[in-house]
């Protein structure tokens, strides 16, 4: 039951929540999640055995060298500066090691920038669609979440809303690009463009304005696409990253923050920082991950075969009658629903053993999301699927 203390705004979270607990606990995709039989197409998790090279990195460093090899480890130097040399050739600008902060997964990289930088009563803006609890996490830390919408099926983000949505409260702006759900690359010029508006608006406020740069699938990218972080533009912009997505291995935690070389006032962000990873309940990776990750940072999920299943799925649906998106990078399709009601559709497909993620979990209702982790087979045995759906939402 909901206390009817709580604001309207937390109301609204926690009625959406409910909704992606009910999904993930109750519906009838979480009764099958274990059915090999299914087409599990709701989640960014592997269908196939891990990346070559996971395992014997694991299992390399996992043997002792030290006595305090198990140990609290609090980023581990070799981690940080594998981790900043991969960041520095990427960007052509030098990375230092004590400006990496290693994180489980970029989940736990949000927290901890949210600690150390919001205050209660700050704003946040992000964008919607947005990942799943950008805007839970904001308010769990104190600050107001500020929602601009991205309209389907471009997705193309409003400068212009963004710039309106600033106010004197405003501490922090969530960019994320690849975008999940839409699979959009944002390009140089909107980063450069929005730098501009947030330099303008910090100015104008007289206050710091960050912006936490969603980086978690800079590394899926397709059909020859490159990628710009917005922090080549803005230099108070936090990376934040995960190898979950580039591993395809979401379940080991292990990413970073990283604060650009041209980041001011860079010695108290540091040591709020590291007093946030360890009262936010220790969010650091485990030990043996750390070790990894200088083994970990030279491997890559098969990208050519991920944009060979995009490819086969958006053909396949666009010749049924669906409309689709058809994403630049990350492991998504958005789609949308044949009914208003895409969590009927959604259990409509559950019934030709095609698992999907509906929009309502993901402030995109009317739509669902289709990842393209699931392997071939599933591929092959869902489009059949697919179009005994649409005729039945039709009909």
């Amino acid at each position: 039951m909901t206390d009817p203390g709580l604001g309207a705004p937390m109301i609204e979270v926690l009625s959406r929540l409910q909704t992606v607990g009910a999904f993930f606990n109750s519906s009838t995709w979480s009764k099958r999640v274990d059915d090999p039989t299914i087409s599990d197409f709701v989640a960014g998790n592997p269908h196939d055995m891990p990346v070559p090279g996971i395992t014997e990195a694991i299992q390399k460093w996992a043997e002792p060298q030290t006595k305090d090899w198990y140990a609290y480890k609090p980023d581990v130097p070799a981690a940080r500066e594998a981790a900043a040399k991969t960041l520095s050739a990427e960007r052509g600008v030098t990375y230092a090691k004590e400006d990496v902060f290693l994180t489980p997964g970029t989940f736990g990289a949000l927290s901890v920038t949210m600690r150390t930088i919001l205050d209660r009563g700050d704003e946040v803006i992000y964008l919607s669609p947005p990942w799943f609890f950008y805007e839970a996490m904001i308010m769990i830390a104190g600050a107001t979440p500020v929602r601009v919408t991205l309209a389907p099926p471009s997705f193309d983000v409003d400068l212009d809303a963004i710039a309106k949505a600033i106010t004197p409260k405003t501490r922090a702006i969530i960019v994320n690009s690849p975008n999940n759900p839409a699979g959009t690359i944002y390009s140089p010029e909107l980063l450069k463009d929005l730098s501009a508006i947030l330099t303008d608006a910090a100015k104008r406020n007289g206050r710091r304005l960050f912006l936490l740069s969603d980086e978690s699938y800079r590394k899926i990218l397709f059909d020859g696409n490159t990628y710009t972080s917005a922090a080549e533009f803005y230099p108070d912009t936090f990376v934040l990253y995960t190898y979950g997505k580039t591993l395809l291995a979401p379940g080991q935690r292990l990413g970073y923050i990283a604060l650009p070389p041209n980041m001011p006032d860079k010695q108290a962000l540091r040591d709020t920082m590291f007093i946030s990873q360890v009262i936010g309940g220790w969010q650091f990776p485990n030990a043996v991950m750390q070790y990894a990750l200088q083994d970990l940072e030279k491997l890559s999920v098969d990208i050519p075969r991920l944009q060979r299943r995009r490819d086969t799925i958006v053909d396949a649906l666009r010749g049924m009658g669906y409309e689709t998106t058809k994403p630049d990078a990350t492991f998504y399709i958005c789609v949308r629903s044949p009914i208003a009601d895409d969590l009927a559709f959604s259990e409509m497909l559950a019934e030709h053993d095609v698992f999907i993620l509906p929009g309502a979990i993901f402030e995109l209702p009317g739509w669902f999301r289709i990842s393209i982790t699931a392997n071939e087979d599933m591929i092959e045995r869902a489009l059949p699927g697919f179009e005994k759906a649409l005729a039945q939402a039709k009909g």
